[in-house]
């Protein structure tokens, strides 16, 4: 008889990866870097144990969005108080917050409960080139 296998989260060996979002489209970038988090690319995969990889975006601003996403896509966040939504294009996110913009594509493709909050803490996104996780040694995948 055969038993099933689930992994743990303390066996899994979790190791750092480092994504170049230069020239890459957003939602397919996103879609990667969901997979890797979540640990779906690892024969050990269990869907309610984080068997993912930490991930390190850098060059956030030279992500590419196709069609006319630049100037209909919107992002929206309110501050609580009556009168306090605020609405931005992609093109203003983009110039403001290009971290964010690769981080709210990737945690809506995670799973909304405990699970993806944890999940979401390990997806490190940089503006410029540099990174402060030099000592972590992360490799250099292409995606």
């Amino acid at each position: 008889m055969n038993n099933t296998y689930f992994a743990k989260s303390e066996e899994v060996k979790k190791n750092w990866y480092m994504v170049n979002a230069e020239g890459q489209v957003l939602g397919r970038l996103a879609a990667k870097i969901a997979v890797i988090l979540r640990g779906k690319d690892k024969p050990v995969f269990t869907p309610h144990v984080d068997t993912g990889d930490f991930v390190v975006v850098v060059n956030a601003e030279k992500v590419k969005l196709t069609g006319k996403k630049l100037s209909q896509k919107n992002y929206a966040r309110h501050s609580g108080y009556p009168g306090g939504l605020r609405v931005f294009n992609a093109k203003t996110m983009l110039e403001r917050k290009p971290e964010d913009v690769i981080r709210l594509a990737v945690k809506g493709m995670l799973p909304k409960n405990i699970l993806g909050r944890k999940l979401i803490k390990k997806l490190k996104v940089y503006r410029g080139a540099e990174h402060p996780h030099k000592a972590q040694m992360p490799k250099e995948i292409n995606l």
